[in-house]
């Protein structure tokens, strides 16, 4: 389903400048030499998967905070979409806006066709590198617990 080749381990993650909870601007380049940062991308606010996968990570953010990280969801949805389904699923990590599609071209994940992201989840060290990927093959079934614990363990 992907058109464009996806970003790998050992590469420089791509920068990117996202609206956040408020409007508020997020960039990658904020966290380098401070923490390590996970990056959700997901296909879109409100649907079922996603409203599932979510607050699965959510019950993991002591673990990732544990581990120096920040967690940060990323789709197309506006910026007030997902704010208003971060506070309808009561998570404290930011979702951000890809409404141009740019970040999710830049991580190889954007399906055209479709205008929106698969779902993908990539760790990106304190220096700005991929330390881990996981694209899911299929973006409406749910991820498995299985590919969260890795991602985990890629921040040890």
């Amino acid at each position: 389903m992907q058109a464009i080749a996806s970003i790998e381990v050992g590469q420089e993650a791509p920068d990117f400048k996202l609206k956040g909870p408020g409007g508020q601007f997020v960039t990658l380049s904020e966290y380098r030499g401070k923490k390590n940062v996970v990056l959700v991308f997901y296909p879109l606010a409100f649907s079922p998967v996603c409203s599932h996968q979510l607050p699965t990570i959510q019950k993991e953010m002591e673990r990732f905070r544990a581990l120096n990280a920040e967690v940060l969801g990323v789709s197309v949805d506006s910026h007030y979409a997902n704010e208003a389904f971060a506070k309808h699923l009561v998570l404290t990590f930011p979702l951000l806006s890809d409404f141009m599609r740019e970040t999710s071209a830049a991580y190889g994940v954007l399906m055209p066709e479709r205008q929106y992201s698969g779902r993908a989840l990539f760790v990106v060290d304190q220096q700005g590198k991929v330390a881990y990927k996981d694209v899911a093959p299929n973006p409406g079934e749910i991820p498995s617990n299985e590919r969260l614990r890795q991602a985990l363990e890629a921040l040890r």
